[in-house]
């Protein structure tokens, strides 16, 4: 029952749930571990062993023993136990992480302290820690955060944000030591005023608890409040933005949570909460959209137009039918089945590797590298002008997957590579149509239809056939033309003069934009999509 110094691996004989085990602590590779040895001596770990990664520790406390029941057999070979108790990630099906505990007896007051003191000082290492990632010569701040600002809107999805926050974060953030500031959001855009007018400095990262709409906001105001502390104009449409030491974390308490859920892998608030503890990382690239030399929005997930466009802008005369205005006004679009003719011109995003049309993501390594000679290959790539009657007009910047659509619009589209998944569906009958949309709730590669075009870019303009007529009429001289009036003829796959660009979920009304995409501008408490994540078993 002896250990080694801290300097070397420590390892002792210790009991958990009332089974003999060997306990090990590596240095070197981060690691706790323990087996059952119900013979003399450590033994050699079997398949039974389990371990868990120190960085995926919470806390490690003392246990009170005289609050346990000691029972009897085994325990009565302990006169004055002592324990410990480690609060750790374990990982559940569907990408989904839970708080688990794991106590360890020890027969010795000094083994106990020793234990205690030697994982203490390994995560209070972790707050400090900086991952150098050798491949790309990237330097990633990976600290676990102590001081938080959080934003709660009470309001949004099932309106039940503040409740999952108070039972299902706030725990885990008191075990880890974290301390926050909460503001209760009243009204909309609370959360962007607030950080342009407060002092941000003193905090390790900004948390938004509620759904896309509210993540939206803290992700304006932070982009925004950088951009002026940098003195960077960003109605500029070629301005270099710079990014903001602060991460941001989703605690998902909305209607449909595609962020989270595209970052993570699910929309549950506990994952969330734990990748928030651990001081997980992860780089995220953000589109800028500008009409005239004005900044619209910022995009991280779906800029749509047409098909989305339409949706959004109807369902928010529905807010009266709560979360099933989007159902509805996804029925009636469909039906209506408009389309928009336009020009789409755009730069392919020849830095990176990879197609839309992979199968999955490859390694992030394509998301570090993207960041090296992004602005040098611009000047000698060439634009290209696609033309015609579009359904949908889709950009997203992630897979933008939800519950209802594991895969998303863009399967293979990465998070930092510095581009965005261009996705043209041109005019088709509504029988093809609905093909297309069925295949985001399957397997099926969702690309593959003669009337869908997908290209990788890092910057595209957009403008309707409406816009160009009246640029054209007032060149003429101010001659008058009337988009084709669909009433009359509701069932047909007519053109209407313009839609509605989808943001996020917010409306854009103008028919022509500018967007281009920021690489890494902001960064979340996450690690990406883990693959094939196994379900740990620490008993």
């Amino acid at each position: 029952m002896g250990a080694t110094g801290a300097a070397e691996p420590l390892q002792s004989v210790l009991w958990v749930k009332q089974q003999r085990c060997a306990v090990s602590l590596e240095p070197a590779r981060a690691l706790l571990r323990w087996w059952r040895s119900p013979g003399p001596g450590a033994g050699a770990p079997g398949a039974d062993a389990c371990c868990v990664p120190v960085s995926e520790i919470i806390a490690v406390e003392e246990t009170d023993v005289h609050g346990k029941h000691q029972g009897s057999g085994k325990w009565q070979k302990m006169e004055k136990p002592y324990a410990f108790t480690v609060h750790c990630v374990k990982r559940a099906r569907r990408h989904r992480w839970k708080w688990a505990q794991v106590t360890f007896w020890c027969p010795e007051e000094q083994l106990c302290h020793l234990w205690l003191q030697t994982l203490r000082e390994m995560l209070e290492k972790l707050k400090l820690f900086v991952l150098i990632l050798l491949f790309s010569l990237l330097f990633t701040c990976s600290s676990r955060p102590k001081h938080l600002l959080v934003f709660i809107n009470p309001f949004g999805g099932k309106g039940q944000g503040k409740r999952i926050y108070e039972r299902k974060v706030a725990p885990l953030f008191t075990l880890a030591s974290i301390t926050t500031d909460i503001i209760v959001t009243e009204h909309a855009n609370q959360a962007k005023e607030t950080l342009y007018e407060i002092n941000i400095d003193k905090y390790d990262g900004i948390v938004s608890v509620g759904g896309d709409g509210m993540f939206s906001e803290v992700l304006h105001g932070l982009i925004g409040r950088t951009q002026r502390s940098a003195g960077v104009d960003q109605n500029h449409p070629r301005a270099v933005l710079v990014p903001s030491s602060l991460r941001i974390g989703i605690i998902p308490a909305g209607s449909t949570d595609c962020v989270c859920y595209s970052t993570v892998g699910t929309s549950d608030a506990e994952t969330s909460a734990l990748h928030i503890v651990v001081g997980d990382s992860l780089a995220m690239d953000v589109s800028s959209v500008h009409h005239n030399s004005t900044l619209l929005r910022y995009s991280v997930s779906l800029l749509g137009y047409g098909f989305y466009g339409d949706i959004i802008k109807d369902s928010e005369k529905k807010r009266w039918l709560g979360l099933a205005r989007y159902d509805f006004s996804g029925l009636k679009t469909f039906l209506s089945h408009h389309c928009y003719e336009g020009t789409v011109s755009f730069l392919p995003a020849q830095h990176t590797v990879g197609s839309p049309r992979d199968r999955k993501p490859l390694h992030c390594f394509v998301c570090f590298s993207s960041l090296y000679g992004l602005e040098a290959a611009e000047d000698v790539e060439e634009w290209q002008v696609v033309c015609g009657k579009f359904l949908a007009i889709n950009a997203t910047n992630m897979s933008c997957a939800c519950r209802r659509s594991p895969r998303g619009l863009s399967p293979a589209a990465h998070l930092g590579d510095g581009s965005s998944d261009l996705i043209l569906i041109r005019k088709c009958s509504r029988f093809n149509f609905l093909r297309f949309l069925i295949r985001h709730t399957n397997q099926q590669d969702q690309f593959d239809f003669t009337f869908v075009e997908v290209y990788r870019v890092k910057k595209f303009q957009f403008t309707s056939k409406h816009m160009e007529d009246e640029d054209s009429d007032l060149k003429e001289g101010g001659k008058k033309r009337f988009g084709h009036i669909c009433s009359s003829h509701p069932s047909c796959c007519c053109t209407v003069s313009n839609s509605s660009w989808n943001c996020d979920g917010e409306v854009l009304h103008s028919p022509a934009i500018e967007v281009r995409v920021h690489c890494q501008l902001v960064r979340l408490f996450a690690r990406g999509i883990e693959e094939n994540p196994k379900p740990d078993s620490h008993s």
